[in-house]
Protein backbone atom coordinates (compact mmCIF):
# COMPACT_ATOMS: atom_id res chain seq x y z
CA UNK A 1 0.00 0.00 0.00
CA UNK A 2 1.42 3.04 -0.93
CA UNK A 3 1.88 5.67 2.28
CA UNK A 4 2.54 9.18 0.24
CA UNK A 5 -1.56 8.86 -0.93
CA UNK A 6 -2.66 8.97 2.48
CA UNK A 7 0.14 11.63 3.71
CA UNK A 8 -0.54 14.18 0.07
CA UNK A 9 -3.99 14.91 0.65
CA UNK A 10 -4.04 18.94 1.89
CA UNK A 11 -6.48 19.65 4.32
CA UNK A 12 -5.71 23.10 4.45
CA UNK A 13 -6.74 24.72 1.60
CA UNK A 14 -9.26 27.61 3.21
CA UNK A 15 -10.41 28.55 -0.97
CA UNK A 16 -11.41 24.53 -0.88
CA UNK A 17 -12.86 24.93 3.06
CA UNK A 18 -14.75 27.84 1.93
CA UNK A 19 -16.20 26.54 -1.62
CA UNK A 20 -17.46 23.43 0.38
CA UNK A 21 -18.90 25.45 3.28
CA UNK A 22 -21.23 27.28 0.21
CA UNK A 23 -21.91 23.49 -1.27
CA UNK A 24 -22.74 21.87 2.17
CA UNK A 25 -24.99 25.30 3.36
CA UNK A 26 -26.99 24.90 -0.17
CA UNK A 27 -27.38 21.25 1.07
CA UNK A 28 -28.37 21.74 4.44
CA UNK A 29 -30.99 24.39 3.22
CA UNK A 30 -32.63 22.31 0.67
CA UNK A 31 -32.83 19.04 3.03
CA UNK A 32 -34.14 21.75 6.31
CA UNK A 33 -36.98 22.89 4.16
CA UNK A 34 -38.36 18.99 3.64
CA UNK A 35 -37.19 17.56 7.12
CA UNK A 36 -38.63 20.48 9.80
CA UNK A 37 -41.05 20.98 6.82
CA UNK A 38 -42.46 17.44 7.64
CA UNK A 39 -42.20 17.00 11.44
CA UNK A 40 -44.42 20.89 11.93
CA UNK A 41 -46.87 19.14 9.52
CA UNK A 42 -46.76 16.08 12.18
CA UNK A 43 -46.64 18.42 14.99
CA UNK A 44 -49.19 21.00 14.33
CA UNK A 45 -51.94 17.94 12.51
CA UNK A 46 -51.35 16.32 15.66
CA UNK A 47 -51.53 12.70 13.53
CA UNK A 48 -50.71 10.12 15.51
CA UNK A 49 -48.03 8.20 13.53
CA UNK A 50 -45.33 6.68 15.76
CA UNK A 51 -42.07 8.91 15.61
CA UNK A 52 -39.78 6.81 13.58
CA UNK A 53 -42.34 7.38 10.75
CA UNK A 54 -42.33 10.45 10.81
CA UNK A 55 -38.41 10.99 11.53
CA UNK A 56 -38.13 8.62 7.53
CA UNK A 57 -41.04 10.57 6.31
CA UNK A 58 -38.47 13.75 7.09
CA UNK A 59 -35.40 12.24 5.84
CA UNK A 60 -37.32 11.11 2.52
CA UNK A 61 -39.02 14.65 2.43
CA UNK A 62 -35.24 16.32 2.74
CA UNK A 63 -34.01 14.48 0.52
CA UNK A 64 -36.18 15.16 -1.97
CA UNK A 65 -36.69 18.68 -1.50
CA UNK A 66 -32.21 18.83 -1.78
CA UNK A 67 -32.13 17.29 -4.58
CA UNK A 68 -35.15 19.75 -6.38
CA UNK A 69 -33.02 22.66 -5.00
CA UNK A 70 -30.36 21.77 -6.41
CA UNK A 71 -30.97 20.79 -9.68
CA UNK A 72 -32.86 24.08 -9.72
CA UNK A 73 -29.51 26.14 -9.03
CA UNK A 74 -28.01 23.96 -11.82
CA UNK A 75 -30.63 24.53 -14.23
CA UNK A 76 -29.73 28.46 -13.22
CA UNK A 77 -26.36 27.98 -14.50
CA UNK A 78 -27.21 26.80 -17.56
CA UNK A 79 -27.01 23.23 -17.15
CA UNK A 80 -29.63 21.40 -19.26
CA UNK A 81 -32.43 19.43 -16.62
CA UNK A 82 -30.73 15.86 -17.04
CA UNK A 83 -27.59 17.12 -16.25
CA UNK A 84 -28.82 19.17 -13.59
CA UNK A 85 -30.80 16.49 -11.91
CA UNK A 86 -28.32 13.83 -12.59
CA UNK A 87 -25.25 16.04 -10.77
CA UNK A 88 -27.85 16.76 -7.84
CA UNK A 89 -28.52 13.28 -7.41
CA UNK A 90 -25.10 11.66 -7.99
CA UNK A 91 -22.55 13.91 -6.11
CA UNK A 92 -24.78 15.20 -3.06
CA UNK A 93 -26.80 12.35 -2.16
CA UNK A 94 -24.18 11.08 0.23
CA UNK A 95 -23.48 14.27 1.56
CA UNK A 96 -27.36 14.53 1.81
CA UNK A 97 -28.04 11.11 3.77
CA UNK A 98 -25.30 11.60 6.31
CA UNK A 99 -26.95 15.15 6.56
CA UNK A 100 -30.42 14.23 7.19
CA UNK A 101 -29.13 11.32 9.59
CA UNK A 102 -27.65 13.48 11.63
CA UNK A 103 -30.37 15.89 11.94
CA UNK A 104 -33.26 13.05 12.93
CA UNK A 105 -30.43 11.52 15.32
CA UNK A 106 -29.86 14.98 17.17
CA UNK A 107 -33.97 15.71 17.23
CA UNK A 108 -34.31 12.09 18.82
CA UNK A 109 -31.53 12.17 21.41
CA UNK A 110 -32.48 15.86 22.34
CA UNK A 111 -36.23 16.07 22.16
CA UNK A 112 -37.42 12.63 21.61
CA UNK A 113 -38.25 12.55 18.27
CA UNK A 114 -40.29 14.82 15.35
CA UNK A 115 -40.21 18.01 17.62
CA UNK A 116 -39.13 21.32 16.79
CA UNK A 117 -38.72 23.87 19.12
CA UNK A 118 -36.55 27.25 18.99
CA UNK A 119 -33.54 25.56 20.64
CA UNK A 120 -33.72 22.68 18.95
CA UNK A 121 -33.78 23.85 14.85
CA UNK A 122 -30.01 25.60 15.62
CA UNK A 123 -28.65 22.63 16.91
CA UNK A 124 -30.04 20.30 14.39
CA UNK A 125 -28.79 22.85 11.60
CA UNK A 126 -25.46 22.65 13.23
CA UNK A 127 -24.51 19.25 13.38
CA UNK A 128 -26.78 19.05 9.66
CA UNK A 129 -23.87 21.32 8.49
CA UNK A 130 -20.68 19.75 10.22
CA UNK A 131 -21.57 15.99 9.34
CA UNK A 132 -21.04 16.07 5.62
CA UNK A 133 -19.05 19.07 5.25
CA UNK A 134 -15.39 17.08 5.59
CA UNK A 135 -16.68 14.99 2.97
CA UNK A 136 -17.96 17.79 0.89
CA UNK A 137 -14.38 19.36 1.41
CA UNK A 138 -12.66 15.74 0.19
CA UNK A 139 -15.06 15.18 -2.84
CA UNK A 140 -14.34 19.06 -4.08
CA UNK A 141 -10.19 18.79 -3.08
CA UNK A 142 -9.67 15.55 -4.71
CA UNK A 143 -11.98 15.16 -7.61
CA UNK A 144 -12.71 18.98 -8.65
CA UNK A 145 -16.64 17.87 -7.95
CA UNK A 146 -18.84 20.72 -7.20
CA UNK A 147 -22.69 20.46 -7.45
CA UNK A 148 -23.21 24.22 -7.01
Amino acid sequence: MDKSVGTSFNWSCRNTWKASAKNTSWCLLGCAIGDFGTILFFQITKIPFPVLVIMILAIINGLITSIILETIILLRQKFSFQDSFKTALGMSFISMISMEVAMNVTDYFLTGGAILNWWVIPIMLGVGFITPWPYNYWRLKKFGVNCH
